[in-house]
């Protein structure tokens, strides 16, 4: 299946820079501290329902969102976190929402399948699977009537690629030539199934180009790989050339929810996963680069700090009124 062959459609972009690959390391260990610790409050019962943590897809999401501006937009899924912080969403306000506050980016009533904040670009993460390409669809045209250069950007998973709004999205922005970069995130599962398993024909990129979109495949785990093709894809798309997909290998060391243990996985594939994290290769990048490694350890410690602090604000702040259910909700406008 061609999801497990690298192409490169287009020349390399020069190799990032040794600050970027610092700025992004830090990002990728704020993004493992936030997982954890939500993990670990849900766990605790802080956290009502499920989770879906992006542990040890947090190259996918950085590498790809640091290449965007402020009014680019993004749509996530039922696994979003590591994109959303990665679009620059508070971390407190983020946590806040997952505990269900006040203080939280959607006012405690997103929880954590459906965090939104405009202000950053995120409109939002939801549960339909696949959703997130059309909503990217839709708010690509929008950009475009605005006259703005911005792009859209929709995250999805490979278990998303079997819906059929996947091909009526990609089909969408493949005809009005979009400005919309498809980032598939292939963790190989859809759930707790094998997606090669349930999938017909060569795979993600095939499908893509057979629509007639440029698409190209990257090792996800390899954080300046996943930075320098999305630098190319990105000015390809704002330029106004169509919609590109890059399909990005990865892999969640979690199971699909807090809740799941993934028994459906042999012990010694996750075994062998965890020696391609992909924050311990950027943690060797940096090495080689010559970075000392107390400068990397800080780097995560501090992160760790501040994600423990936006736990205990969290924590300490009040829930909503119970006034604020009957705002913020969609009407058709009153009774004749």
């Amino acid at each position: 299946m061609d999801q497990l062959i690298l192409e490169r459609t287009d020349r390399l972009a020069a190799p990032s820079s040794w600050r970027a690959m610092l700025d992004l390391y830090r990002l990728m260990c704020r993004i493992r501290a936030f997982e954890i610790a939500a993990e670990k409050a849900a766990a605790e019962g802080h956290i009502r329902g499920m989770i879906h943590s992006a542990v040890g897809q947090e190259a996918v999401a950085a590498g790809v969102c640091g290449n965007l501006r402020r009014e680019d937009v993004i749509t996530s899924t039922h696994r979003n976190h590591h994109h959303a912080l990665a679009k620059g969403v508070n971390p407190t306000a983020m946590m806040a929402e997952l505990f269900g506050r006040e203080i939280g980016v959607c006012k405690g009533k997103g929880g954590s399948m459906h965090i939104a904040d405009f202000a950053v670009g995120m409109i939002g993460a939801n549960g339909v699977v696949a959703a997130s390409i059309s909503i990217a669809a839709g708010a690509a045209q929008a950009l475009r009537m605005k006259g703005s250069d911005a792009i859209s950007v929709a995250f999805f998973g490979d278990g998303g690629m079997n819906r059929g709004q996947c091909l009526e999205a990609f089909n969408y922005v493949a005809v009005n030539r979009l400005p919309v970069l498809l980032v598939c995130e292939d963790n190989g599962w859809a759930a707790t199934t094998r997606t090669s398993s349930v999938s017909a024909g060569p795979g993600m990129v095939s499908r893509a180009r057979a629509l007639g979109i440029e698409a190209e495949s990257v090792d996800g785990n390899d954080i300046e790989a996943v930075d320098q093709r999305t630098r190319v894809l990105v000015d390809l798309v704002r330029s106004g050339s169509g919609p590109r997909l890059l399909h990005c290998l990865t892999y969640r060391l979690r199971g699909h929810t807090c809740a799941d243990q993934a028994t459906y996985r042999p012990k010694s594939e996750v075994e062998t996963r965890w020696r391609d994290d992909p924050i311990e290769r950027c943690r060797e990048l940096l090495s080689r680069r010559g970075t000392p490694p107390h400068e990397i350890e800080l780097i995560r410690a501090e992160e760790e700090d501040l994600i423990a602090v936006a736990v205990a604000q969290s924590l300490a702040a009040a829930w909503p009124d119970a006034g604020e259910a009957y705002l913020d909700v969609q009407t058709a406008g009153a009774a004749s």
